[in-house]
């Protein structure tokens, strides 16, 4: 299965022949386009039809009318519709990880580390509705790309493990800050569908998260977490 950077190095190694001159001449206007900014159009174009109409849906043909060009040059780029959906996935996942991994700054306090962390997350939920909808809700929903997501789920989990050991007064094992973890990061994407649904107000969602987590990652009152015995 291709990856974002396979996907990439296609593209780039791979210098597409602009359409003949049989090709509509609707599509004369984007042969001075360079290539990157062109594959990054049919990445957009892609990503706002999957989300309208869903992965299965969506057609080439579609895909293409929305980018403004080709059919023959949008496989150029991308040889499959299940490739091109990967490389959407790939592209934004990367997007949404480097704009938290920006967020964390160590001279922050734990609580303004928290705050700037959960409102990154929504306001890139917020502004980039179709992606997370692409990202979280139809990749996920689709065998090929499950792992994909489940790959990027535990990238979150694993920053807010890391961020729960760096900012609380108690003393948490691995495995407590990672199942805490896991919880904050499943309420943090319930949340998001919310926000990316335009049911709820991103700054007031923030705050509220911020508000319910606060206290499990500043320590306070925490308890070790119960263990089974056989």
């Amino acid at each position: 299965m291709p990856t974002r950077a396979t996907s990439s190095k296609r593209a780039s190694s791979t210098a597409p022949r602009e359409p003949s001159g049989g090709e509509s001449k609707k599509h004369a206007g984007t042969k001075r386009v360079p290539r990157a900014i062109r594959e990054q159009q049919m990445l957009d174009a892609a990503i706002k039809v999957f989300s309208e109409h869903g992965y299965r849906s969506s057609s080439m043909d579609a895909i293409a009318k929305q980018a403004e060009t080709s059919k023959p040059m949008l496989y150029l780029y991308y040889g499959s519709k299940e490739e091109l959906f990967l490389a959407c996935v790939t592209r934004e996942s990367g997007r949404l990880i480097d704009t938290l991994e920006a967020q964390i700054a160590p001279d922050d306090s734990p609580k303004t580390r928290l705050k700037k962390v959960i409102s990154s997350f929504l306001q890139f939920v917020e502004s980039n509705a179709d992606s997370w909808n692409v990202v979280y809700r139809q990749a996920e929903a689709e065998p090929p790309f499950r792992q994909t997501v489940t790959s990027t789920r535990r990238l979150f989990i694993e920053m807010t493990a890391e961020l729960l050991k760096r900012s609380t007064s108690d003393t948490y094992s691995g495995e407590d800050a990672e199942l805490i973890a896991v919880a904050l990061v499943g309420a943090g994407e319930a949340v998001a569908d919310r926000v990316a649904n335009k049911e709820v107000d991103q700054n007031a969602a923030a705050d509220l998260v911020v508000q319910l987590s606060w206290g499990g990652l500043a320590g306070t009152n925490s308890t070790p977490l119960p263990r089974e015995t056989s």
